[in-house]
């Protein structure tokens, strides 16, 4: 698309599609490319013309890789607070799409990760494709899943949501649907038809759902649905040390080269992660969530190991991380639990759930 705009916006029909136009950065979101969704969004709620939206990225490459993840370190580096705004706005607009009024259909072609995954996830409508590859990856760089993530996790079955949260592995299409972070497969090469179709003129006996359900088919096989019963087994234990332990003494290779990929993650990422996807399930909204997302990302903000997890895989790609702490043991509770603590004098917290965010931490897993 030559148009520079960050987000595009075109009706058709009854149907406005928005779609992200970063492709040369992989539609990674911009704290104006939040804005941009959530102010179209809150017109089409109100918009009696408009009957459903669409969401697509542009390009070949994927929907959206995430949050720009080198402004974000940057003004980690810098001391700022530029970030805590955009999360601020990014889970107040994940909040939107998942009680959006109307049908909101968004196509999760190729990669789907990070803040890719608030956009697209919590909507009614969630199309992926045998390119997908969707995933929440913070782990790696230091950081924890957000954008409701770790209610999308906490929700899928058994333990793959903790296995997917721990080691930020991407799943495709058969194993997303397995998860619940999505609802139908569309064979890539039709994607340009159902958007078509979409905004074709409204039909009386035509809605989102049942157009999308034309086009749908069977995807390929996945992978872990022939791995729940290790995954459940190890996944289940109380602390990050017990399931590095369990994966390591199951017997299943690829328990063991689980085990071995959650040793090169940032420890104190680890064991707050586990923390907040078992919350998650205590949690009773996604508003909820949010907020409990939102005092870990500012915690996690803060912290040595974002700056140094995106230097590591993502500027220098020296992929040689020195985390602090170093290890799993040398994790002290508390500081987990720090993460999760109401934030302090001027700081505002997010405030979308009515009362108390958080359930009692006396069996916090670490």
């Amino acid at each position: 698309m030559n148009d520079d705009r960050p987000v595009l916006l075109e009706t058709r029909g009854t149907c406005m599609h928005l779609t992200l136009n970063r492709p040369r950065a992989l539609n990674a979101l911009s704290h104006t490319m939040v804005r941009l969704l959530d102010e179209a969004l809150a017109r089409a709620g109100q918009d009696e013309a408009i009957d459903s939206v669409l969401l697509s990225g542009a390009g070949d490459r994927g929907l959206c890789a995430g949050g720009d993840i080198r402004a974000l370190h940057d003004d980690a580096r810098a001391s700022g607070r530029a970030s805590l705004e955009f999360w601020r706005d990014e889970y107040r607009l994940n909040a939107r799409i998942a009680r959006f009024p109307k049908p909101y259909v968004a196509l999760m072609d190729g990669i789907v990760m990070g803040g890719g995954v608030g956009v697209s996830a919590h909507a009614g409508i969630r199309v992926v494709t045998e390119r997908s590859r969707v995933a929440m990856p913070e782990t790696a760089i230091g950081f924890v899943p957000d954008v409701g993530g770790t209610r999308l996790l906490a929700a899928a079955p058994g333990e793959l949501g903790t296995h997917l949260a721990l080691t930020g592995r991407s799943v495709g299409a058969a194993d997303a649907l397995l998860c619940g972070l999505a609802d139908h497969h569309v064979p890539a090469h039709l994607l340009p038809a159902l958007t078509e179709a979409l905004g074709e003129p409204a039909d009386s006996d035509a809605s989102a759902a049942g157009i999308v359900q034309g086009f749908t088919t069977e995807a390929t096989t996945g992978e872990l649905a022939a791995q729940r019963d290790w995954i459940d087994a190890c996944y289940a234990a109380d602390t990050v040390e017990d399931i590095v332990r369990r994966l390591r003494e199951s017997g299943v290779p690829a328990a063991r080269t689980a085990a071995d990929e959650l040793l090169t993650k940032s420890p104190l990422a680890l064991k707050v992660t586990l923390a907040a996807v078992r919350r998650a399930a205590r949690l009773d909204s996604l508003e909820a969530v949010l907020d409990q997302e939102f005092r870990v990302s500012s915690r996690a903000f803060e912290h040595p190991d974002f700056v140094e997890g995106v230097r590591a895989r993502i500027i220098d790609k020296d992929n040689a991380p020195q985390w602090k702490p170093g290890s799993l043991a040398e994790v002290d509770d508390q500081e987990v639990d720090r993460f999760f603590a109401p934030l302090g004098p001027g700081e505002q917290e997010l405030g979308l759930a009515p009362g108390p965010t958080d359930t009692p931490t006396t069996d916090t897993p670490t």
